[in-house]
Protein backbone atom coordinates (compact mmCIF):
# COMPACT_ATOMS: atom_id res chain seq x y z
CA UNK A 1 0.00 0.00 0.00
CA UNK A 2 1.35 3.65 -0.89
CA UNK A 3 0.83 6.23 1.14
CA UNK A 4 2.30 9.95 0.84
CA UNK A 5 1.16 13.29 2.59
CA UNK A 6 0.54 16.12 0.44
CA UNK A 7 -1.13 19.54 1.43
CA UNK A 8 -4.81 20.17 0.75
CA UNK A 9 -7.50 22.46 1.43
CA UNK A 10 -7.74 21.68 5.11
CA UNK A 11 -4.38 20.89 5.94
CA UNK A 12 -2.06 17.87 5.86
CA UNK A 13 -3.94 15.00 4.10
CA UNK A 14 -2.86 11.50 3.46
CA UNK A 15 -3.83 9.81 0.06
CA UNK A 16 -3.62 6.14 -0.50
CA UNK A 17 -4.02 4.11 -3.86
CA UNK A 18 -7.24 2.68 -4.70
CA UNK A 19 -8.75 0.76 -7.68
CA UNK A 20 -11.46 2.67 -9.12
CA UNK A 21 -13.36 1.60 -12.03
CA UNK A 22 -14.65 4.16 -14.68
CA UNK A 23 -15.88 4.31 -18.17
CA UNK A 24 -12.89 3.87 -20.67
CA UNK A 25 -14.33 6.74 -22.74
CA UNK A 26 -14.56 9.22 -19.82
CA UNK A 27 -10.98 8.18 -18.36
CA UNK A 28 -9.49 8.75 -22.26
CA UNK A 29 -10.62 11.88 -22.76
CA UNK A 30 -10.42 13.09 -19.11
CA UNK A 31 -6.35 11.87 -19.81
CA UNK A 32 -6.47 13.97 -23.43
CA UNK A 33 -7.54 16.97 -21.46
CA UNK A 34 -4.82 16.78 -19.02
CA UNK A 35 -7.61 16.55 -16.08
CA UNK A 36 -5.83 15.08 -12.95
CA UNK A 37 -8.67 12.18 -12.33
CA UNK A 38 -7.40 11.62 -8.51
CA UNK A 39 -7.96 15.38 -7.91
CA UNK A 40 -11.18 15.30 -9.49
CA UNK A 41 -12.82 12.53 -7.73
CA UNK A 42 -11.19 13.08 -4.59
CA UNK A 43 -12.86 16.73 -4.63
CA UNK A 44 -16.62 15.22 -6.20
CA UNK A 45 -16.61 12.35 -3.46
CA UNK A 46 -16.10 15.22 -0.36
CA UNK A 47 -19.06 17.39 -1.72
CA UNK A 48 -21.25 14.22 -2.15
CA UNK A 49 -20.39 13.19 1.50
CA UNK A 50 -20.36 16.95 2.56
CA UNK A 51 -24.22 16.68 1.01
CA UNK A 52 -25.06 13.26 2.77
CA UNK A 53 -23.79 14.23 5.93
CA UNK A 54 -26.13 17.32 6.08
CA UNK A 55 -28.78 15.22 5.03
CA UNK A 56 -28.18 12.85 7.55
CA UNK A 57 -27.85 15.39 10.11
CA UNK A 58 -31.36 17.02 9.22
CA UNK A 59 -32.86 13.65 9.36
CA UNK A 60 -31.43 13.13 12.81
CA UNK A 61 -32.51 16.11 14.63
CA UNK A 62 -36.13 16.56 12.28
CA UNK A 63 -37.96 15.64 15.54
CA UNK A 64 -35.94 18.79 17.42
CA UNK A 65 -36.12 21.31 14.31
CA UNK A 66 -39.84 20.77 14.13
CA UNK A 67 -40.43 21.26 18.10
CA UNK A 68 -38.25 24.27 17.42
CA UNK A 69 -40.26 25.79 14.80
CA UNK A 70 -43.34 25.04 16.53
CA UNK A 71 -42.20 26.73 19.63
CA UNK A 72 -41.41 30.17 17.54
CA UNK A 73 -44.48 30.19 15.66
CA UNK A 74 -46.55 29.68 18.83
CA UNK A 75 -44.27 32.27 21.04
CA UNK A 76 -42.08 33.73 18.40
CA UNK A 77 -38.35 34.79 18.42
CA UNK A 78 -36.81 35.15 21.97
CA UNK A 79 -35.82 38.60 22.59
CA UNK A 80 -37.80 39.64 19.40
CA UNK A 81 -39.77 42.40 21.29
CA UNK A 82 -36.02 43.82 22.16
CA UNK A 83 -35.62 44.24 18.44
CA UNK A 84 -35.11 48.06 16.85
CA UNK A 85 -35.61 47.16 13.17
Amino acid sequence: MMQTAQRGRTGTSDKRATNLSLSSDVLEAAKCLGINISRVCDNHLREVMRREQERKWREDHADFITAYNATIAAEGLPLDEWKSF
